[in-house]
């Protein structure tokens, strides 16, 4: 079967059920998406959360001219595109930029390669997945979550959606204090060093628990997969929210996230 961005689209978000649970879908929400790529989540957050206002990040000029074309495809109004690169500093950096494509990748639009950029040079990704490379570096503008919360009034998140391929500290550490500000997080973790100097699980577990967030939901597989964190401050009943959350499977989630893996 070919897979493709409208398709993607129009699939549920992997954690729908669960951030009905936490939020409510008609409130004017904020959401982050940080490593944004070709915006297709952002469209799909959009069309749940209508009231919401949505902060698309990404760095490639050529990512974001494409999150505009679709933005325009599927006249979504309440996406704001960011074209810097979410860091621990103010700045500029370095970016590895993946490309390629599988041989046996049926034709479609879904831009396979374009997954795995990163502000971290590749370790052991290219041995598991060799049909993607990193033959490009590009220079970025980075800023601070902290900052671009400060600059544009931002007072709270309410839920940050993250994927940016071993660099998730360096985003949450350049939250400041503003880390106290936010409701829910939902990133992706590894268990082997995929790119350079990337924390682990159990480093990005550390720093989430530090400060005062609770693993509510986990997704990692044999390599990598995703976390839910909820913080305490803003769910003090937290348990009976785990509890919830994880309280029967949610086959929805595990098909999405398995259809989407078996992809790359």
């Amino acid at each position: 079967m070919t897979f493709n961005r409208e398709e993607y689209i129009r699939q549920p978000i992997a954690i729908e059920r669960e951030l009905k649970i936490l939020l409510n879908k008609n409130s004017a929400v904020t959401i982050f998406e940080i490593g944004a790529c070709e915006g297709e989540d952002s469209i799909r957050y959009a069309r749940l959360f209508k009231n919401s206002t949505i902060y698309t990040f990404e760095p490639l000029p050529q990512n974001v001219a494409m999150i505009e074309k679709n933005i325009l495809k599927y006249d979504v109004k309440n996406i704001s595109v960011v074209n810097k690169a979410l860091s621990i500093s103010n700045g500029t950096a370095e970016f590895y930029v993946s490309a390629g494509r599988p041989d046996n990748a049926p034709e479609s639009d879904w831009d396979y390669g374009n997954k795995s950029s990163s502000l971290l040079p590749p370790d052991k990704h290219k041995e598991l997945a060799p049909f993607i490379e990193f033959k490009n570096k590009v220079g970025v503008e980075t800023i601070t979550l902290k900052s671009f919360c400060d600059d544009n009034n931002i007072r709270m998140i309410d839920y940050i959606h993250m994927d940016v391929q071993g660099a998730e500290l360096m985003v949450l550490k350049g939250a400041g204090d503003f880390i106290n500000s936010i409701k829910i997080i939902w990133l992706e973790v590894s268990k082997i060093h995929l790119y350079k100097d990337q924390p682990l699980v159990d480093e990005v577990y550390k720093f989430m628990t530090d400060n005062n967030f609770v693993l509510a939901k986990d997704c990692i597989g044999d390599v990598q997969g995703d976390q839910l964190y909820i913080s305490e401050s803003f769910f003090p009943n937290y348990k009976q929210i785990v509890k919830k959350l994880n309280k029967s499977e949610n086959t929805l989630l595990n098909k999405v996230l398995k259809k989407i893996r078996s992809r790359f």
